[in-house]
């Protein structure tokens, strides 16, 4: 169930949405990460409409066959995802306690707010207490990984570059 969450939101964090989240969708690769392999329905995540399902005005709207409510295409019920996602209810309670996020409008919004406005998503290949903690500063930084092995001598672009080149030049 992690690992299908996990699938799910390195897909948003790059502005994908997967309109079809049955498990069917997903598989899992020898080395147990689950991947999204089913290609139909896959829209920007920034341009879907994450809306909340109105509440019926009368028992007339409540109980009728068609949708009392106006559909557009790219309208997303997230609260309809708990219906489909998983079947079996025992894992949909564990999946719920555990990411119930998804079935949250404002979580949808949030992840599209933070892409439209051009920050970078950050998704963990592991937990915290299993990555490596290499700088004791700011340990996530891909750059201070960068610069842990190439440390500055010049603050100039150039002379990183020149740095970079003489240290890897001599393992070529």
């Amino acid at each position: 169930m992690n690992q299908y969450r996990k699938a799910i939101k390195e897909l948003t964090t790059v502005n994908i949405f997967t309109g079809n989240l049955l498990l069917k969708n997903f598989g899992v690769t020898p080395l147990n990460r689950v991947v999204f392999y089913g290609c139909n329905e896959i829209n920007l995540l920034t341009s879907i409409n994450f809306r909340t399902i109105p509440e019926p005005r009368d028992h007339y709207e409540e109980f009728s066959s068609e949708p009392y409510y106006s559909l557009r295409i790219n309208n997303v019920f997230h609260e309809e995802f708990r219906h489909f996602l998983i079947g079996n209810p025992t894992f949909l309670k564990i999946f719920t306690n555990l990411h119930g996020e998804l079935f949250k409008a404002k979580n949808w919004e949030g992840i599209q707010e933070r892409l439209k406005s051009g920050k970078i998503i950050e998704v963990f290949c592991y937990r915290e207490g299993l990555r490596l903690d290499l700088l004791p500063f700011n340990k996530y930084s891909p750059e201070n990984i960068f610069f842990r092995y190439f440390p500055l001598k010049n603050y100039s672009i150039e002379g990183l570059f020149n740095d970079f080149l003489k240290k890897t030049s001599k393992k070529i």
